[in-house]
């Protein structure tokens, strides 16, 4: 668990300053970097940092942050330990993905005390910065979800989100408690998404070819590459559930890997990267890092790869989570291409398909010797 309230600095109540200076947002501070005594003029507290970052100076009721509209027309498509994920249309008719988040409550969550101020703080922050590197001149991907807005609001859970609730819950039974139990003092961040389709988890363990995990990889890849090279980015918990993906009529997508412009064969689907509940990265000489070193729950799971990650992450870092180490990245493209591998493709025949199969077999063999997603992008031969 996160305790940033005597380790964050105090910024201005400014919104652009604080979402623009976030080189205070750090649980383990290397130096001062280019924090300037002004950012460092007010005494903030966790709430009222948070309530800086949704342009907001309270938690405001839901229908003032939501158009009562929009949530007439709201589906649940998702959920986490910590929260749930709607769908709904965006004023401009887009469709967008709503994580609701309870936090500082009395009432516990699916089993799990709620989050803090200061640990949403960490999620909103490297969310912001992830999503802000579609838009850098050295080292540039689209491959992490967009973060549109932010929302702070009180109050029992709205009538058409219990309804959209009911109706995941009916159709794939929700391992979540029903959240009718909040009370009206409840307080919730909603981060406003992109909509990044469906994860992988939960796509039937079907592709249309073979093809289309290989792009997939090579997509995941140079955005983890992208993020090392920008950030000293670590996701740490890059499971099958956190990677999304979306039909496209886009033939190539682009990146930008140390001012140099690259390209990838989408193969019909875009790829985006989501959840940073664990993650760590950098910001000039501060560090935002999640430390799950007394967290032992997280090490005891069996029955999948995924939870033999968390204890070689563990081995590697010497179960210091501050530190940057992004082989831990590396074991996440291990994990995801034994999945990509066990799945089902509708084009199985030819080939071309038999190519394709021994190369990620090749990919999954080997890539464990490279020392960062970086690497795997630059010196592996399926990405050349």
């Amino acid at each position: 668990r996160l305790n940033l309230s005597s380790l964050l600095a105090d910024f201005t109540p400014n919104t652009h300053t604080w979402s623009r200076i976030k080189a205070v947002l750090s649980v383990h501070r290397k130096g001062m970097g280019n924090v300037t005594s002004r950012t460092l003029s007010c005494n903030l507290s966790d709430a009222e940092k948070v309530y800086a970052e949704c342009g907001q100076r309270c938690a405001l009721p839901w229908e003032e942050c939501i158009h009562p509209q929009r949530m007439k027309e709201c589906l649940k498509i998702g959920e986490g330990t910590f929260g749930e994920v709607f769908s709904v249309t965006s004023a401009s008719g887009e469709t967008v993905a709503l994580k609701v988040i309870p936090v500082e409550g009395r009432e516990q969550v699916n089993g799990e005390d709620q989050k803090t101020f200061g640990e949403i703080l960490h999620e909103i922050i490297i969310s912001k910065e992830l999503s802000d590197l579609k838009e850098k001149e050295q080292n540039q991907t689209n491959g992490f979800i967009g973060l549109n807005d932010l929302h702070c609001v009180q109050g029992c859970y709205p009538p058409e989100f219990m309804e959209a609730w009911d109706t995941f819950d009916l159709e794939k039974c929700s391992e979540n408690d029903r959240p009718d139990f909040f009370e009206n003092d409840q307080i919730f961040i909603i981060l406003e998404f992109e909509f990044g389709g469906a994860d992988l988890e939960n796509s039937n363990g079907t592709l249309s070819s073979v093809g289309v995990a290989k792009s997939i990889l090579h997509q995941v890849t140079a955005a983890l590459a992208v993020a090392e090279q920008e950030l000293h980015f670590e996701h740490r918990d890059l499971h099958w559930g956190n990677v999304l993906v979306k039909p496209t009529k886009q033939k190539k997508g682009s990146f930008l890997l140390n001012g140099i412009e690259h390209s990838v064969e989408t193969m019909g689907v875009l790829v985006r990267i989501i959840d940073y509940s664990l993650s760590r990265l950098e910001i000039d000489d501060l560090t935002v890092s999640c430390d799950i070193s007394n967290d032992e729950e997280i090490f005891m799971g069996q029955g999948d790869y995924q939870f033999d990650i968390y204890r070689l992450m563990r081995i590697e870092n010497g179960n210091n989570w501050s530190d940057y180490h992004p082989h831990t990245n590396v074991l996440w493209l291990h994990y995801l291409c034994s999945k990509l591998l066990l799945m089902k493709y509708r084009s199985s025949r030819g080939k071309g398909v038999k190519r394709m199969k021994e190369a990620l077999t090749h990919f999954s063999n080997n890539v464990l010797q490279y020392s960062s997603a970086t690497e795997v992008l630059q010196n592996c031969p399926m990405f050349q």
